[in-house]
């Protein structure tokens, strides 16, 4: 849809009946994490971490009876890789390090050194992206830049049929009830660019594909959204990366990224 889902992030987490223990287990978490924190009384703290052992303690994942094991490999599992969880050591070693640092980053040396810990009180965990609640994007999201040299590429959005006419209906894209829109730097496996599609029929394709992306579109996207992301931070327009490579934008002041920066839109579904 036109900049994600908003407001209650699919009923609390709630999933059906039937669905798999694991991915019962992450939407409750991401729920959480990403919209409920607040209510269940979780203040985020920088870069969006909370204790695992307030997390655990909430009503909402007690209502699964979640357990310590389970929210850890739920984290290692995701396949688009939407939570981090650190032991609460390495914040306050960032903290102590050198300005340069980047806050949440250690060196594989100064991670080494730092012991595992089956006590969930230890730990801190995150959701990447996606928050519809106040959360500080220092530590959390990059800022993208020419300046820093990491503008990506490819800049595309997934959507379908029904939200791209309300899309050009408004004029642009908009949050839709998150902090954020959500955006991919290339394309999930499966899909295919109807330029590069274009160009290996001409024989231009001696050019390796990138490798698919896992995070910042729905797989069951029909519209592509390809950005002009250069123009638009041109024009002021700020960009962001999570740590799990999803493409985020607040849009202009109104919230809302004009279609004047949509590059082309390709029809995957036709």
């Amino acid at each position: 849809m036109a900049g994600g889902r908003g407001g209650g992030g699919r009923g609390g987490g709630r999933g059906r009946p039937d669905m798999p223990r694991d991915q019962q287990v992450s939407r409750k978490v991401s729920w959480l994490l990403r919209h409920g924190a607040g209510g269940e009384g979780l203040k985020l703290g920088k870069g969006g971490y909370v204790s695992v052992k307030e997390a655990l303690n909430t009503n909402a994942l007690k209502s699964l009876k979640i357990t310590f094991p389970e929210l850890r490999e739920a984290v290692a599992s995701n396949d688009k890789k939407r939570f981090s969880m650190i032991l609460a050591s390495t914040l306050d070693q960032v903290k102590e390090s050198s300005a340069e640092a980047t806050e949440g980053e250690l060196s594989p040396e100064a991670l080494q050194s730092i012991p595992e810990s089956d006590d969930p009180a230890d730990y801190l965990i995150r959701a990447n992206q996606g928050h519809s609640i106040k959360v500080d994007t220092e530590g959390l999201l990059t800022p993208i830049s020419a300046e820093a040299g990491n503008v990506p590429d490819v800049v595309v959005h997934g959507t379908d049929e029904a939200a791209w006419k309300l899309i050009l209906l408004g004029g642009g894209m908009r949050k839709m009830g998150r902090n954020h829109m959500h955006f991919a730097s290339g394309l999930p496996a499966g899909f295919r660019s109807e330029v590069a599609a274009a160009a290996s029929g001409a024989g231009e394709g001696e050019k390796e594909e990138a490798a698919p992306v896992i995070s910042g579109m729905r797989n069951s996207s029909t519209v592509l959204i390809y950005v002009d992301i250069r123009k638009a931070l041109e024009k002021g327009v700020k960009f962001f990366v999570s740590e799990n490579g999803v493409i985020l934008t607040e849009g202009d002041e109104k919230g809302v990224l004009g279609l004047e920066f949509f590059d082309r839109v390709e029809d995957e579904g036709k």
